[in-house]
């Protein structure tokens, strides 16, 4: 692999938390610093040397130091992580938007796997799975206490094979089975059409490789026939992705050399500032941004997250939210605010380590916070679906830092709408979303609907209070 294409990498293996990932090059980074704790390597010298002279059955060098490398790093976040040569090969795929499995994004919570995301058009979306759904058998094999990278593998197998997937869903008293066949996964990071009253609708999926270059081209279709009146930017469930494509996505609607995210660490290359300019966004690969209509610099915007909106997505709703340039609308987000860097320690296998937090232009740090909407909207109008575990849940999580944040972002993080007495689920931007259609209000001037529960003998009137638009 060449080292251009290494220092492109930086999307999480399908199958975990998604996150934001820059790149560096291998230099010194594991001579810099303290020396070596002689001492502690001694003892982990002679802990390997017990096991592998002492063990029942005999156990491969090889195991014993991946083991070793996977527990240091994953005593550590929830985020550092050994990449075997698997995990490796499909992170650099998912980059490039086509990988082999299932299309589901999954975290752990106590000791179960988790649903963070299911992917849009994927066998996973197609068989009804649903974000929060906890799995519970893979197969016929429990999860419980199964590690994720473990989950994932099982999870993985060639395409067009069957996989039973055993899940817990809130609100069902029984497990529900799901049959799913495993199938190539294209995921199709940008969509968008035209909606009522001339208001553009674009939907980010993923943040990948090309991402930018694909808004661009979206951008251009709907001004075909002229400018839009307002647009819609939909980043709920994009669990994030290139750091480098969030850049080139918040450049599109800012003015050039504005800042739109820093990040902050120990070493002194993490600690940097990036600005919407190609140096930024485009790497050499030419400034896709450069034939952009000048009608996206001015448009009326709003942007559209929920909780499974996170890294890659909370900079790009954070930056707008800073500069005005967006109204952010929905529910608070995950608060993935850290960075992790891949460091290759082999041709095929790889660390994840997080090195730095990113904060947005006024110095937020949303780690463990997450970014809070302008306007709160609830998934359905008698309010959310259901609940999910957000950064600030999961287990040796960082800690957000950034002192002077106020306080009313600690008491708005705290207030969530109420959950809907429905298992109905909709598709994003179809007629049936309705924090898509109060975005729509909201553009267009008409009062905006807060959800509100509805009391189980209510009528068929429409729930909700509200609220004016612009």
């Amino acid at each position: 692999m060449s080292t251009r294409k290494i220092r492109s990498l930086g999307l999480v293996s399908v199958g975990v938390i998604a996150g934001v990932l820059l790149s560096v090059g291998l230099s010194a980074v594991a001579q810099r610093g303290s020396p070596l704790p002689l001492d502690e390597l001694r003892q982990f010298s002679s802990v390997f040397s017990a096991i592998k002279n002492n063990y029942v059955e005999p156990v491969p060098d090889k195991k014993l130091i991946s083991g070793a490398i996977s527990g240091m790093l994953s005593d550590l976040d929830p985020h550092s992580a050994y990449l075997d040569a698997d995990a490796f090969k499909e992170m650099q795929s998912a980059t490039q938007g086509e990988f082999g499995g299932l299309g589901i994004e999954v975290g752990t919570e106590d000791g179960m796997v988790k649903v963070i995301s299911p992917i849009e058009d994927t066998p996973a979306a197609r068989a009804g799975i649903r974000a929060g759904d906890v799995i519970t058998k893979i197969n016929d094999t429990s999860t419980k206490g199964l590690s994720l990278n473990d989950a994932v593998k099982m999870m993985r197998g060639p395409v067009k094979t069957p996989i039973t997937l055993t899940i817990a869903r809130q609100g069902q008293a029984q497990p529900i089975v799901v049959k799913i066949i495993r199938d190539t996964i294209r995921v199709r990071s940008v969509r968008s059409k035209m909606l009522q009253d001339n208001i553009g609708y674009v939907r980010i999926a993923q943040f990948q490789e090309k991402t930018g270059a694909d808004l661009v081209r979206h951008l251009k279709e709907l001004g075909e026939k002229g400018a839009p009146r307002g647009l819609i930017l939909d980043l709920r469930n994009d669990p994030g992705g290139l750091l480098t494509s969030a850049i080139g996505v918040s450049a599109a609607f800012l003015k050039p050399d504005t800042l739109v995210v820093s990040t902050d660490g120990r070493a002194p290359d993490s600690k940097q500032k990036y600005l919407s300019n190609p140096a930024d966004y485009a790497r050499g690969e030419g400034d896709y941004l450069a034939g952009l209509p000048a009608w996206v610099k001015t448009v009326p915007m709003v942007v559209l997250v929920n909780v499974g909106s996170a890294s890659a997505s909370e900079i790009v709703a954070g930056a707008l939210q800073d500069h005005k340039r967006a109204t952010i609308m929905g529910n608070r987000t995950f608060g993935k605010g850290s960075v992790q860097v891949i460091l290759p320690i082999s041709d095929t296998t790889a660390i994840k380590l997080t090195t730095s937090r990113y904060f947005t232009p006024k110095g937020r740090s949303i780690q463990a916070t997450g970014i809070m909407p302008d306007v709160v909207v609830a998934d359905t109008a008698e309010g959310d679906l259901f609940r999910m575990s957000r950064e600030a849940d999961l287990k040796r999580h960082l800690t957000n830092n950034r002192h002077g944040q106020p306080e009313s972002d600690a008491k708005a993080k705290e207030e969530e709408p109420p959950l809907a007495d429905t298992n109905k689920i909709f598709q994003f931007g179809t007629p049936e979303d309705f924090q898509l259609n109060q975005a729509l209000n909201f553009l267009e001037g008409k009062p905006i609907q807060k959800a509100v529960p509805r009391p189980k003998s209510a009528s068929t009137e429409p729930a909700g209070s509200a609220v004016k638009g612009k």
